[in-house]
């Protein structure tokens, strides 16, 4: 009996899930980066010191923004499909960039030396390896992507 229930809730659930999960993916990865630049475009995010210190060989009064800037645009093309190559391609950069606190600033993200023992700042940068992943999975979308505008364009039969 709940084997075979269980198999109907699959039955119903799974298509749904295959159907909608990568539009929920990217539109969450579209709310992450929306919400994240804007609040480095307002100056309000709480990493603006760990972002200055991490890259402190460029003016963080510009940087810090543009930063926010990008992200913000990252955002908006995931969320509106629109240049997902190259949205994916600078999320990608954006987020390989968040982990080299761990390489100049290992004791902003260590506890001690040990690698670990991560400090909020390192999990908070860690947590990025999963949105690396919800990426590339939203990435195998971009053809389909593709083909629904395209398919907007052609005439009816």
């Amino acid at each position: 009996m709940t084997k075979r229930l269980i198999s109907k809730v699959d039955g119903v659930l799974i298509p749904i899930l295959r159907r909608h999960g990568i539009a929920v993916l990217r539109f969450s990865l579209a709310t992450v980066f929306v919400w994240f630049g804007a609040l480095k475009v307002l100056d309000v995010s709480p990493v603006v010191d760990l972002v200055a210190s991490t890259v402190y060989w460029l003016d963080p009064a510009w940087f810090v923004p543009a930063l926010g800037v990008v992200e913000v645009l990252i955002g908006l093309s995931l969320a509106f499909r629109l240049g997902l190559r190259f949205a994916l391609a600078a999320l990608f950069l954006q987020l390989l960039g968040t982990f080299l606190v761990f390489f100049l600033q290992p004791d902003v993200a260590f506890h001690g030396a040990n690698p670990l023992q991560l400090t909020t700042e390192g999990e908070f940068i860690v947590k990025n390896l999963v949105l690396l992943a919800a990426a590339v999975v939203v990435g195998t979308s971009v053809g389909e992507a593709e083909e629904s505008i395209g398919s907007m364009d052609e005439e009816p039969a």
